[in-house]
């Protein structure tokens, strides 16, 4: 059976790299970007997006949903960090940790099982640590009630030997939208996020090596 197809995108990395540096001239100077090219860069190819941004400084690495998608860019030749936003099930683990892919963690049990894993293999398993304010997905809970109880799921994790906590994210639910309920909502956020990062350092005696929570559309 022969397949037709009536679409096609013509992708323009000149437009790609023009709308980067364009939000990296509206940001804080010093401050790197992640990359999310997630789902193959929502269609616009993730593999030449990543090879045209390796050599750009102010990109720190590149955010994907899963771990198929971070071993893509790696077996395509991809240096720079992955970060995989989704869920990195157990019986996955030892690809994530030979390929050198960032996991997102949301629970101690998960994190010990990463620990548990790295250490067998004789290396470090790279963390960035999720905190749910609000977006409902993936995170420790750590509004109202939950806030003690949040910090020290993400102390436990952030102490076990064979993982190297460097990251600490959320996601703004509904930061794109605009009104005075979302931007207080969004306010809120970006409070409780900065509380819970405060707490845990200070629990621990040190900081986070990248925090990120600004999150916008690439393309």
């Amino acid at each position: 059976m022969k397949k037709y197809s009536r679409l096609r995108a013509v992708i323009d990395l000149d437009a790609v790299m023009y709308n980067m540096e364009m939000m990296h001239a509206n940001i804080e100077k010093g401050t790197k970007m992640v990359v999310v090219i997630k789902t193959d860069g929502y269609g616009h190819g993730a593999v030449p997006i990543s090879r045209m941004l390796e050599d750009v400084d102010y990109v720190w690495g590149y955010a994907v949903a899963t771990l198929d998608e971070g071993v893509v860019l790696r077996k395509a030749g991809i240096q720079k960090p992955i970060l995989c936003l989704g869920c990195i099930f157990p019986d996955q683990l030892e690809e994530m940790i030979r390929h050198e892919i960032r996991m997102t963690t949301y629970s101690y049990e998960l994190a010990k099982l990463a620990d548990e894993t790295a250490y067998r293999m004789g290396k470090k398993a790279y963390l960035h640590i999720k905190i749910d304010t609000g977006m409902s997905r993936l995170g420790y809970l750590c509004d109202g009630d939950y806030f003690e109880s949040g910090v020290e799921g993400i102390c436990e994790g952030c102490t076990l030997p064979g993982l190297d906590a460097e990251g600490i994210f959320t996601h703004f639910a509904v930061s794109d939208e605009f009104g005075e309920e979302y931007e207080s909502y969004t306010k809120h956020q970006f409070e409780l996020f900065t509380s819970v990062i405060d707490e845990v350092e200070k629990k621990l005696g040190k900081k986070f090596k990248i925090r990120h929570c600004a999150n916008t559309c690439l393309l």
